[in-house]
């Protein structure tokens, strides 16, 4: 399967086909939120103390998808 970068907002007319996948990391090996840069989204494994979720960068640290709380393992 072939992939693109996109440097700019994405506009979809016709909505998107498949699965959408990020990123899965634990808490531990998560990059760091800042090197990353605002608004990218991962998955992590333990992130919600001990349970999946998803989580965003607010450009300093990660955040939880649910409460805005920083990622904790526990």
């Amino acid at each position: 399967m072939g992939s693109t970068t996109f440097s700019g907002p994405v506009n979809a007319t016709n909505g998107f086909v498949g699965a959408v996948q990020v990123p899965t990391y634990t808490v531990a090996s998560a990059p760091s939120a800042s090197a990353a840069g605002a608004g990218t989204v991962i998955y992590v494994s333990n992130g919600a103390a001990g349970s999946a979720i998803l989580a965003f960068s607010d450009g300093t640290d990660w955040k939880r998808s649910d409460t805005g709380a920083t990622i904790a393992a526990a």
